[in-house]
């Protein structure tokens, strides 16, 4: 299994807070990268406006759980196609 497969495996873990279904079920992760120990993951919402507190769980549970695969040392997290993005991603960047 390829490091890419591994953390999108691990990603099946992610609940969407308002669906309580899988982040992978619902289709939300559009990239997994991992490029030596640091995996970069491009997801979106379903909808571009969905609420920020919606998308900072999202996005820090994806950081969280991805750190879980073994050898990841870095996530790197990307919202797409969000109203918000930029300030959220801006979040995400500080927060390391």
């Amino acid at each position: 299994m390829t490091k890419e497969e591994e953390v999108f495996e691990k990603l099946k873990e992610v609940k969407d807070p308002e669906f309580g279904r899988s982040i992978i079920e619902r289709k939300l992760i559009d990239e997994v990268k991992v490029e030596g120990d640091t995996a970069k993951i491009l997801f979106h919402l379903t909808v571009p406006f969905c609420p920020d507190v919606f998308a900072l769980f999202i996005g820090r549970e994806i950081k969280k759980k991805a750190g879980e695969v073994e050898e990841i040392n870095k996530v790197e997290v990307t919202l797409q196609q969000h109203n918000k993005a930029a300030q959220l991603n801006e979040i995400f960047r500080k927060e390391g």
